[in-house]
């Protein structure tokens, strides 16, 4: 069996954070929903779980900072071209999503941007032509103007 990311978002509204993710192009699995959590699908390996601040705080004795001011991880998913990272970009956008959260990144061979959903978490999309990752961490650094 692959493995499998859950990745658990507090946020504000449950409902709004649904409708969000689903515009963007995850599919809900009522299986593991109810009216304190949703399981949103993206793939067969990722997964988001958008808990309200109540159900999160029982996972954790740790305050839930204010994303739109800190950051605690930028989660990154790729996609298969350039015009899917737009896409799904746009999607988050036209669904109340904050454009463009992280800087443009363009290197020709790679390709990402970057949205935060309406609690502030900071989703990056990207994509990278398979022949450039398949040569290496070294080949990557020296087209990024590394060693």
């Amino acid at each position: 069996m692959s493995k499998m990311i859950f990745v658990n978002l507090p946020v504000a509204d449950l409902p709004r954070s649904v409708a969000f993710y689903e515009a963007v192009g995850a599919t809900k699995n009522p299986m593991f929903s109810d009216d304190t959590a949703a399981c949103l699908v993206f793939s067969d390996t990722i997964h988001a779980m958008l808990l309200t601040h109540e159900k999160f705080s029982s996972f954790t004795d740790r305050a839930i900072p204010d994303a739109h001011k800190t950051a605690q991880v930028l989660i990154c998913v790729s996609e298969d071209s350039r015009d899917a990272v737009d896409a799904v970009h746009d999607r988050a956008v036209q669904a109340g999503g904050r454009a463009d959260a992280i800087a443009v990144q363009d290197y020709g061979f790679m390709y990402s941007r970057a949205y935060a959903d309406p609690d502030g978490h900071i989703w990056e999309v990207m994509w990278m032509d398979p022949e450039a990752a398949a040569q290496g961490p070294e080949a990557f650094a020296a087209q990024m103007g590394g060693g």
